[in-house]
C-alpha cells in the first residue's frame, strides 16, 4: 500500500509542501495497527513539486523543493511518471491519494480510478465514512436506509471533500431505487458564494454541476435552512464557528432530530463543536464531528458521547480487502458496501449513548469486516483474482490470518532444559 500526498492541501491547513510527510505516515500508521497491513508492505510518499507557501519559500530550514509548485501539463507528466514507475516495480500495489488540493484531486482521480488500483480518501473515503454515519443516524432516529432519498441535505463547501461526499451519498440513494435526478434533488450544495446555481456553470467543475441548482443560486446557509428546511448539514468548509446558532435552532425548529454533521479539521476548524450542536438542539441532534470533542452532559442530566467521523473506520478495511482479493480498482460499489458494513457494526447501545460510530477499540474487527464486504463485492464482479474455493469458504477466517499483528516476536526461543 502506497499513501501519497503532494502537500498541497493538508488538513484545514493549507499547502505545507514537503512537511505534508506526516499525513501519509500517519495514514499508514493506521493501515498498519487499523487494518492489519503489514508495516514493510507500506510505503509513504511526498511528491515535491515545490509550495506556493510565502513562509515555506522563505524559511532557510525547509527541507523541500524552495520553488512554485509545478502546474498544468508538467504537473500532471510527473503524476503519470509516478504512478506508472510503481505499477511497474509492483504490479499489485493500491495507491491512497491523499491532501491533494480540491483542484486537482477529481481530475487525477477520474484519470486513474479505472485502470490502477488506486482511490481518494478526501474524496471517496470520507463520503463512504460520511455515509456510514448518515446510516447510523438514520437507524438512530428509528428510519431504513432507504429512506436515505427523503431527506434534504445541506452541504458547506463545494471542494472535493464536499462533492466527494455528494457524490457517494447520491450513489447510495440510487442503490436504494432512487433515479439520479430524484437524488439530485435532495442535495443543497453551498460555497462561499452560496448555494450552487446553474448560473454559475461556467466557473463550476463538472463534479460541481452535477449539485447545481435551477432555482435559488446564491442563497446564504440561512436563507437555505430557512426555505428548504434540510434534515441534515454537513460541514466541509475548515471554516470554524460557520454553523451558528441561529442556524442550528432554525434547523432544529424544521427537523425533530436534525443531523448536523461539523467534519472540518483541526478541531478549531469545526463548524461547530459537539457542546453548542446538543444545546442548540436541546439534545435531539445526531452528532458527529471530523475533530474529536468531549463528552457533553446536558442540565437535564443526560450524557452524550460524540463520535468522530473519521476514515481511519474505512479506508484500511478498504486497503486491507481490496488487497487481498487482488482486484484491479476499487469500485464505487466497494464504496458502498463498506459504508453498510461500518454502519451496520454500530450496536444500539452506542446508538442511544448518541454515537453513530463505533468504538475504537474495536477498530480491527471494524476493519476486517469492511474488507469482507469490499471482497464479496469484488467476487460479485470477478475481480477477486488471488481468492482460492478454501479462501472463499471462510472468508471471516481468511482475513482474519491475513491480518498482521502488531506485537513483538520473540527472537528467542523459550526452552527448558532438564539435566
Amino acid at each position: 500500500v502506497i499513501v501519497v500526498t503532494d502537500g498541497s492541501r493538508i488538513l484545514g491547513l493549507g499547502d505545507l509542501g514537503a512537511n505534508g510527510m506526516g499525513i501519509p505516515i500517519g495514514k499508514l500508521s493506521l493501515y498498519c495497527a487499523a487494518g492489519g497491513i503489514a508495516p514493510h508492505r507500506v510505503m509513504p510518499v511526498v511528491l515535491d513539486v515545490g509550495t506556493d507557501n510565502e513562509a515555506l519559500l522563505k524559511d532557510k530550514f525547509y527541507l523541500g523543493v524552495q520553488k512554485p509548485r509545478l502546474q498544468g501539463s508538467s504537473y500532471y507528466h510527473l503524476v503519470d511518471e509516478f504512478l506508472q514507475a510503481v505499477r511497474h516495480r509492483w504490479p499489485d500495489v493500491l495507491i491512497q491519494f491523499e491532501d491533494f488540493s480540491s483542484d486537482k484531486a477529481q481530475k487525477i482521480l477520474n484519470k486513474y480510478r479505472d485502470d490502477f488500483l488506486c482511490f481518494n480518501d478526501d474524496i471517496q473515503g470520507t463520503g463512504a465514512t460520511t455515509l456510514a454515519g448518515v446510516l447510523g443516524g438514520l437507524r438512530a432516529k428509528g428510519e431504513q436506509p432507504a429512506s436515505l432519498g427523503d431527506q434534504r441535505i445541506l452541504i458547506a463547501g463545494a471542494g472535493s471533500a464536499g462533492i466527494g461526499v455528494a457524490q457517494v451519498l447520491m450513489q447510495a440513494m440510487m442503490e436504494h431505487g432512487r433515479s439520479e435526478e430524484e437524488a439530485r434533488e435532495c442535495f443543497f450544495v453551498a460555497d462561499q458564494n452560496g448555494l450552487l446555481g446553474t448560473e454559475r456553470l461556467g466557473e463550476l467543475s463538472d463534479e460541481q454541476a452535477t449539485f447545481a441548482r435551477d432555482a435559488d443560486g446564491g442563497l446564504s446557509l440561512s436563507e437555505i435552512v430557512n426555505k428548504y428546511k434540510p434534515t441534515m448539514i454537513l460541514g466541509m468548509t475548515a471554516v470554524g464557528g460557520l454553523f451558528t446558532e441561529r442556524l442550528i435552532r432554525d434547523m432544529a425548529k424544521h427537523c425533530e432530530r436534525p443531523i448536523i454533521f461539523p467534519l472540518s479539521n483541526p478541531t478549531t476548524k469545526a463548524e461547530c463543536t459537539a457542546e453548542q450542536a446538543f444545546e442548540w438542539t436541546d439534545g435531539r441532534c445526531i452528532f458527529a464531528s471530523g475533530s474529536p470533542f468531549d463528552p457533553v452532559e446536558m442540565d437535564d442530566g443526560r450524557t452524550f458521547r460524540p463520535t468522530q467521523c473519521n476514515n481511519m473506520f474505512v479506508f484500511p478495511g478498504i486497503g486491507l480487502g481490496a488487497t487481498l482479493c487482488g482486484a484491479r480498482t476499487v469500485s464505487d460499489r466497494m464504496l458502498y458496501v463498506a459504508a453498510e458494513a461500518l454502519a451496520n457494526y454500530v450496536t444500539e447501545e452506542e446508538l442511544a449513548e448518541g454515537k453513530v460510530f463505533p468504538n475504537l477499540s474495536r477498530i480491527r474487527d471494524v476493519s476486517k469486516k469492511v474488507a469482507i464486504a469490499v471482497i464479496e463485492e469484488a467476487v460479485r464482479t470477478g475481480q477477486a483474482s488471488r481468492l482460492t474455493e478454501k479462501d472463499l469458504a471462510d472468508l471471516d477466517g481468511f482475513v482474519t490470518k491475513k491480518m498482521y499483528d502488531p506485537i513483538y516476536v520473540p527472537l528467542v526461543e523459550k526452552r527448558e532444559i532438564s539435566i
